[in-house]
C-alpha cells in the first residue's frame, strides 16, 4: 500500500533558500544536505494539491519495551470463500451470504472464530449436501464463534454458511475500528447530496478492515481463492479480484456481476469496487490488463497508466518470475484513505491520478504505479507473515520504483529517487529509533512508515551493492519461486541470499534489518608526501547504545591527473585508518564512490574538491552532492562557475537547484546568467525547471527585462509553471 504520506505527494508550499548569503566551515554532512533537498522536493510540486489523511496517533515503543507481537496461531485454514452481495445505499448496508470451506490447521478443532465487525447475523449453517443445518455460534460484535457439530481433524474439510448485515457506517471509532479510515466499506456520495461527485463504492482491506464487510480471519498468512458476486443497479460497473466470469441482468434495473480468482492469496487483499467507470482495454501477453477512470477523465487513461504492460514485462524478465496472477485491472477511486492499495489483480488509486494532460506534465505518478505493481510479486504472490516482517511487502514494493526509474529513464532519475527515499528517512527522527523488523510495535498500522518504505528500499539496494546484480536479482528468483502463494520471514529472504550467494550474510541482516539507526561517519584523509602514502581514517559516532557498530564494505576513488583508481575497504570499527601507496597527493578522495550507503557523512573536503567531484565523479549523488556543499559558501570564487555550470546538467533535480541558487550569488555572477535562465523558463524539458526560472526572472531579475520571455511562457499549460506565472 501507499500511504499519501509515504508516496512523494509534495505539498505547495513556497520554499526559500534557507542559507541565504551564509559562509559555513568547509564541512559536509549529508545530514545537513538532506533538509536543503527537502526543501527543494517540497518546493517541486506545487500543482499537486493538498491531500488530508485521517490522523494517526503514534506511540512508539521504548527500547527494551516487553511488548511482543508474534504472528497469528493459526487453527483453520480457510481454503475458499464466496460471497453474495446487495447493497443498501440507503442505510449504507452491505446485505451478503458467505459460504466459507475451510479445514483444521493442523490440531483437531470443534469450532471456527472469525473476525466480523458490527454485523447483524442472521442464521449460520453447516453446508452438508444439498442441506443446511443450523450451527450455534456467538457473536460480540467483533468476533463470530460459530460451534461445529463434530471435530474436525487432518484434511477434513468442512463448509459453513453466514447470512449477514454488515454496517460499516456504523462503526464507532475507539469501540469497533482504529479510525474512520477502517471501516472496510465506504459508500461514496451515496444519496446523491454533492453535485458533481460520482456515486462510488470501494473496498479497503489493510490491515484488518475486510472484516467490516465480510467474515473472514485477517491475517497476512490466511490465504485463500474467492469468488464474489456482487449486484448491482444497471449503468454501475464493478471490480473485484480475478476474472469477470458473467454478468447477469436480473430484468428489474440490476445486473449480477460474478468475479473469480482460482489462485490463492491473503484475505486481507480481496477488494470490491463499482460506479460510473468507463474501462480502457490494454493487454500484456495473453491477460487483460485494464484501466477504469471515470468518464471525465477516460480518454487519459493511456496516457497515465499505459506503460503499464511495459512494467509487468521489465519486472516479470528481471526476477525471472512470470506476472503470476490472472490480470490487472486499476481503478481511480473518489476519497480514497490512501495513496494506493495493491489488491490483487485489482489495484486501486486516490483521485489524484485523475489527471489532465497538463498535471502529468509535472507529475505522471509512476512511480505509484510501479509500486503497486511490484506489490503483486512482493506482498501478494509472497506475503510477510506478520505485520512485523511487512518491509518483505513494502521494502521491495519501494525498491521497485527504483528499479522502474533505472530501467526506463537511467541511472540519475534512479539515485534521484533513492536520494529522495533516504531524505525521508534521515529527516524522521522518530525513524532512527525503529528497527526495520520490529516485533515491539505498539499498533500494527505504525509499521506503515519510512522505516519499512524508504530505509527499508535502500537497504534493499545496499544487499544489490554487497553481493552484485547478478547474484542479488538470483535470489530474488529463488526467494518467489520457493514461496509462492505462500508466506515467508525475514530469515526466508537471508536464506535464499545465502544460499545463492555462498556467503554467511547474517552481519548484512542483523545490522540493517534487525536493528535500529545508521551509520553516522566522520571521514578524514591526510597525504603523506615523504612516505608517498594516502590515509583515510574514517569514525563512526553514532550511539552504540541505539544502533550496532557497523560493517560496512566500501568503495574509495582516488583523483589524480585525470586517472581514478578505486580501493575497497572494509569499515568495521570505531575508529579506523586505511592506508594506500600514492605517487603523488590525490585532488579527490571520494569516499563511498558507489554512494550506496544510507549514512550521515561528515567530510574535509574543500571547495576545489566539490568543485572536481561535480566534474569528474560519475554520479547524480556526486554533483548533487557536490552542488549542495558548494551553494553553502556562495563567497567562494569556484561557487559561482560551478552553480551557473550546473544549470546545465543532465538532471532537471540539479539544474532546477542550480536556478534556485543565483539568489545566493553577486550582481555579477547573476548578470551573468540571466539569460540561460530566460532560456530554462521557456525551454526546459521540465515544467518544474520552468517554473523555478520563472520564479527567479521574477524576483532576482525583476528589474531587468523579462516581458518576451514571460509571455511566451503563457503558452506553458504545466499547472506549476502557471502557478509561478501567476503568483
Amino acid at each position: 500500500m501507499r500511504a499519501l504520506s509515504e508516496k512523494r505527494v509534495l505539498l505547495p508550499l513556497k520554499v526559500s533558500l534557507p542559507f541565504k548569503k551564509q559562509i559555513v566551515p568547509m564541512k559536509n554532512s549529508l545530514l545537513m544536505l538532506c533538509s536543503l533537498m527537502a526543501a527543494l522536493l517540497l518546493g517541486s510540486c506545487s500543482s499537486t494539491q493538498k491531500v488530508t489523511l485521517d490522523p494517526i496517533s503514534v506511540h512508539g515503543a521504548r527500547q527494551g519495551s516487553q511488548i511482543y507481537q508474534a504472528s497469528y496461531t493459526r487453527l483453520t485454514d480457510i481454503i475458499h470463500t464466496s460471497l453474495d452481495l446487495k447493497l443498501d445505499w440507503d442505510s449504507a448496508y452491505v446485505i451478503g451470504r458467505a459460504t466459507i470451506e475451510a479445514k483444521p490447521y493442523n490440531y483437531p478443532l470443534s469450532e471456527v472464530v472469525l473476525d466480523a465487525k458490527g454485523f447483524r447475523i442472521n442464521q449460520v449453517s453447516l453446508i452438508e449436501g444439498y442441506d443446511n443445518k443450523p450451527l450455534k455460534y456467538t457473536y460480540n460484535n467483533k468476533k463470530l464463534t460459530i460451534h461445529l457439530s463434530q471435530k474436525y481433524s487432518g484434511e477434513q474439510k468442512f463448509k459453513i454458511q453466514i447470512d449477514y448485515v454488515a454496517m460499516p457506517e456504523k462503526l464507532k471509532v475507539g469501540t469497533d475500528i482504529n479510525g474512520p479510515g477502517s471501516k472496510g466499506f465506504f459508500f461514496v456520495n451515496r444519496d446523491n447530496s454533492e453535485p458533481g461527485k460520482p456515486k462510488q463504492f470501494w473496498t479497503q482491506g489493510e490491515t484488518q478492515n475486510n472484516s467490516c464487510w465480510f467474515p473472514t480471519i485477517e491475517d497476512p498468512q490466511e490465504k485463500m481463492t474467492q469468488d464474489i458476486s456482487i449486484t448491482l443497479p444497471d449503468g454501475m460497473v464493478s471490480l473485484s479480484n480475478g476474472l469477470l466470469d458473467f454478468s447477469t441482468d436480473n430484468g428489474d434495473g440490476t445486473h449480477t456481476d460474478s468475479w473469480r480468482q482460482e489462485l490463492p492469496h491473503s484475505t486481507y487483499l480481496t477488494m470490491l469496487a463499482g460506479g460510473d467507470f468507463r474501462i480502457a482495454k490494454d493487454s500484456w501477453k495473453d491477460k487483460e490488463v485494464s484501466y477504469y477512470m471515470e468518464p471525465k477523465f477516460a480518454d487519459h487513461a493511456k496516457l497515465i497508466f499505459g506503460k503499464t504492460p511495459e512494467m509487468m514485462e521489465f519486472f516479470s524478465n528481471i526476477l525471472k518470475v512470470e506476472y503470476p496472477w490472472e490480470k490487472y485491472a486499476q481503478i481511480v477511486l473518489r476519497d480514497f484513505t490512501g495513496g494506493a492499495m495493491e489488491n490483487t489483480t485489482a489495484t486501486t488509486f486516490f483521485e489524484g491520478m485523475n489527471m489532465t494532460p497538463a498535471e502529468y506534465l509535472d507529475e505522471n505518478h509512476e512511480d505509484i504505479i510501479a509500486h503497486e505493481l511490484f506489490h503483486h510479486w512482493f506482498g501478494n504472490l509472497v506475503t510477510s507473515e506478520s505485520w512485523a516482517n511487512l518491509p518483505l511487502n513494502e521494502s521491495f514494493a519501494t525498491y521497485g520504483e527504483y528499479l522502474w526509474n533505472e530501467h526506463k529513464y537511467g541511472g540519475d532519475e534512479a539515485d534521484y529517487q533513492g536520494w529522495n527515499d533516504a531524505n525521508a528517512y534521515f529527516n524522521t527522527e522518530r525513524a532512527k529509533q525503529a528497527d526495520v523488523i520490529r516485533f515491539n510495535y505498539p499498533d500494527r498500522e505504525q509499521m506503515f512508515d519510512v522505516v519499512s518504505y524508504q530505509k527499508g528500499g535502500r537497504i534493499l539496494h545496499m544487499l544489490r551493492k554487497t553481493v552484485g546484480d547478478e547474484a542479488f536479482f538470483e535470489s530474488l528468483t529463488l526467494y518467489l519461486k520457493r514461496h509462492s502463494y505462500k508466506t515467508a520471514e525475514i530469515h526466508d529472504l537471508r536464506l535464499a541470499f545465502e544460499e545463492v550467494t555462498g556467503k554467511d550474510l547474517n552481519w548484512f541482516f542483523n545490522q540493517w534489518f534487525l536493528a535500529s539507526g545508521n551509520p553516522e561517519l566522520e571521514i578524514s584523509n591526510h597525504y603523506d608526501a615523504a612516505g608517498k602514502k594516502a590515509t583515510v581514517t574514517v569514525k563512526q559516532v553514532q550511539s552504540l547504545n541505539a544502533a550496532p557498530l557497523y560493517r560496512l564494505p566500501v568503495k574509495i576513488d582516488f583523483y589524480a591527473n585525470g586517472q581514478v583508481e578505486r580501493k575497497q575497504v572494509v569499515v568495521d570499527k570505531a575508529e579506523q585508518s586505511f592506508s594506500f601507496d600514492m605517487l603523488q597527493q590525490p585532488e579527490l578522495i571520494n569516499f563511498d564512490a558507489e554512494k550506496y550507503l544510507l549514512a550521515t557523512k561528515k567530510e574535509n573536503k574543500t571547495p576545489a574538491q566539490y568543485a572536481l567531484q561535480y566534474k569528474q565523479a560519475p554520479l547524480f549523488l556526486d554533483r548533487m552532492e557536490a552542488l549542495l556543499a558548494i551553494t553553502k559558501q556562495p563567497a567562494d570564487k569556484l561557487s559561482a562557475p560551478l552553480i551557473i555550470s550546473a544549470m546545465n546538467d543532465r538532471h532537471w533535480a540539479i539544474r532546477r537547484l542550480a536556478v534556485k541558487s543565483l539568489a545566493l550569488l553577486n550582481k555579477e555572477a547573476q548578470a551573468s546568467a540571466h539569460d540561460k535562465v530566460k532560456d530554462l523558463a521557456i525551454n526546459d524539458s521540465r515544467s518544474y525547471v520552468r517554473a523555478s526560472a520563472i520564479n527567479v526572472l521574477k524576483k532576482v531579475y525583476k528589474a531587468e527585462k523579462n516581458d518576451e520571455t514571460l509571455s511566451k511562457a503563457q503558452q506553458d499549460v504545466s499547472p506549476s509553471v502557471v502557478k509561478a506565472l501567476t503568483e
